[in-house]
């Protein structure tokens, strides 16, 4: 830590986490250098950790405690049902613990942070919710496209891709999306990139519109591919589904090829990679 940032931090007084109690946090979506100061704090302080698959490792070796428990959920993949972490969470706290729930990009950002709070807030647990970059902003910044810009676009819109059975959701009115929003950006899509990609057509997006594939963004794995709106799909096919990959398409992408060439965005990178690993939960 330079002297400025040590004086930086004396002079700052983060609030207590205190026992007992629950911070629903995010962890940015994926550069470590994007947590937030309370983020930081709580990873100091907290006594165990309950995570996302979407946090990375580099972010999992900052926290103090060797507690750490995964309870992600990934399509396709293993995951943890909601009802069971939200027990978990209570349980945690019930025992006197500093409970840090570490979320991918924003907790109220398609991380399910608002079911969380309103199961804590029915138990009685104190909590508090910790912002964090969703990746929806943070990561289109990181290859060099600016959500809105002026004369280009005016409105964005945020959407999931699928819904609890990984199927793409029946109330995704794909024809409002395509005429009510600039910038479309889509969270885990790629599965169903096909379907949306037709109803984005169907509703009079033009084909020759770009689209744009940002995997682990924000992340020295950071990889973005580009195709048109009519070859998007099958673009989509070659890609790695197991990386976690925005989805976005509009205007502002055209800039794309004059800001990312002279864009800086190598991310932090942990200075002491000794610290604690994940050593399984409490009883």
């Amino acid at each position: 830590m330079s002297a400025a940032l040590a004086r930086l931090m004396q002079r700052l007084a983060p609030p207590e986490f205190s026992t007992g109690s629950v911070w629903l946090t995010g962890a940015g979506p994926g550069d470590p250098g994007l947590l937030t100061l309370h983020a930081a704090h709580a990873l100091a302080t907290a006594d165990v950790v309950l995570h996302d698959a979407l946090v990375p490792a580099d972010i999992l070796q900052l926290a103090a405690t060797p507690h750490l428990e995964s309870v992600g959920k990934r399509a396709g993949g293993a995951r943890t049902h909601q009802m069971r972490i939200n027990q978990r969470l209570i349980a945690l706290a019930r025992q006197g613990l500093r409970v840090l729930r570490l979320k991918g990009g924003d907790p109220l950002v398609f991380g399910r942070g608002g079911e969380e709070a309103l199961a804590l807030a029915a138990a009685a647990v104190p909590f508090r919710i910790v912002p964090g970059i969703s990746a929806g902003i943070g990561g289109l910044a990181a290859a060099g496209i600016p959500l809105t810009h002026r004369g280009l676009a005016r409105s964005v819109a945020f959407a999931t891709g699928h819904d609890l059975h990984g199927d793409l959701p029946g109330s995704l009115d794909l024809a409002a999306l395509a005429r009510g929003a600039d910038v479309l950006v889509f969270y885990m899509a790629l599965r169903q990139f096909p379907a949306i990609a037709a109803g984005l057509l169907a509703a009079g997006r033009p084909a020759g519109d770009g689209v744009v594939f940002i995997a682990d963004a924000t992340t020295g794995r950071q990889c973005v591919h580009e195709a048109s709106l009519a070859k998007a799909a099958a673009r989509a096919a070659t890609l790695d589904h197991t990386a976690p990959t925005l989805i976005v398409t509009g205007p502002v992408l055209q800039l794309r090829r004059l800001i990312a060439p002279m864009q800086q965005a190598t991310p932090m990178a942990l200075a002491d990679t000794n610290a604690p690993q994940a050593a399984g939960g409490l009883s």
